[in-house]
């Protein structure tokens, strides 16, 4: 089996490295491959799941296989937002807003705002996509009494650029927690996942110039479309 396993994993390898199989192109389904491979659908979809590790192929629900373009790189440190960052890795682009509500905050997002007591917050649910690919499910919760009228402006663009210009604040300073896990059901669904399939968790705490918390950040990245790439010199 393990030899198998090579084998398949080999072939599939060569093909992509070679060209025959280009960026973001559809493999031949799961019951193709088999045949192909003279193989079971066990054995063929281990080697799949062992390439998505590695980041060279990803699945999307009831689509199927697909070969990945280059990840981004990423670096937390970093004040570029995100379209500025994609724009200088020479890629497109694009934000699509999902939901915006403002509520109470429930209690794991007051605990991440350093919240005393019950408040409201804004809450923001947008969708991106890197050369018109869904690789981020990103949600922004933001203590509204230092955003009024926050509703108004185009939330598909950058926040960060949006809180220097209609708010005079600057991120001075961030923490993150970088986590692995499984999706949960809506992020799952927005980025074409299983539910339950793995995604990067990265939460953000952000702090303006007079050292105030201002908002969280949960980031679902697609794992196979970001590298964290740390350089203490961009900050």
């Amino acid at each position: 089996m393990r030899t198998q396993l090579r084998t398949i994993k080999g072939i599939i390898k060569e093909q992509i490295a070679g060209g025959l199989y280009t960026c973001q192109q559809k493999l031949p389904s799961e019951r193709e491959l088999s045949e192909l491979f003279q193989t079971t659908r066990i054995i063929l979809k281990d080697a799949l799941i062992g390439l998505e590790t590695e980041g060279l192929i990803y699945r999307e629900e009831r689509r199927g296989w697909f070969v990945s373009p280059p990840r981004l790189k990423y670096n937390p440190l970093s004040r570029s937002h995100f379209h500025r960052m994609v724009a200088e890795q020479q890629r497109q682009a694009s934000t699509r807003v999902l939901d915006i509500k403002t509520e109470l905050a429930s209690s794991d997002v007051a605990k991440v705002l350093e919240l005393k007591s019950l408040q409201s917050i804004h809450r923001i649910q947008r969708l991106r996509s890197v050369d018109n690919r869904v690789v981020l499910f990103v949600e922004n919760c933001l203590i509204t009494t230092l955003f009024p009228g926050l509703l108004q402006h185009d939330l598909s663009q950058s926040l960060t650029s949006l809180y220097k210009e209609h708010y005079g604040y600057h991120t001075v300073h961030s923490h993150f927690d970088v986590i692995p896990t499984a999706a949960p059901e809506h992020v799952a669904k927005a980025l074409n996942l299983a539910e339950g399939q793995q995604i990067l968790k990265i939460c953000r705490v952000n702090y303006n110039q007079n050292g105030l918390l201002m908002d969280c950040e949960f980031e679902y990245w697609r794992p196979d479309a970001v590298m964290i790439r740390i350089d203490s010199n961009e900050h």
